[in-house]
């Protein structure tokens, strides 16, 4: 069985930053940009909001990419406690 995933490349220009945020009718795009997004997170390695905030912002064209990030940790791709974020799926310091 093949599972059809949703290009995100009409949401991104040529240097492969996201430049739009599809709408609640296109949720599948959303969680698609979010997947790709959260890969430019290390699993294990605990952020500040500020080197997020960049993060997003080199890879977004959004003119504010603090949408990004909370979409991230609202669909829980990204964790966050007492200031610092992490990929969801590999918290720091957690023994596997």
């Amino acid at each position: 069985m093949t599972v059809m995933t949703k290009s995100i490349s009409d949401f991104q220009d040529e240097h492969g930053r996201i430049t739009g945020w599809p709408s609640d009718r296109r949720r599948a795009h959303q969680l698609a940009i979010l997947d790709y997004l959260t890969g430019l997170f290390e699993p294990g390695v605990s952020y500040d909001q500020g080197q997020v905030e960049q993060i997003l912002a080199d890879h977004s064209t959004l003119e504010d990419p603090s949408l990004l990030l909370n979409e991230l940790v609202d669909s829980d791709y990204l964790a966050t406690e007492g200031g610092a974020y992490w990929r969801a799926d590999g918290r720091p310091g957690a023994r596997g």
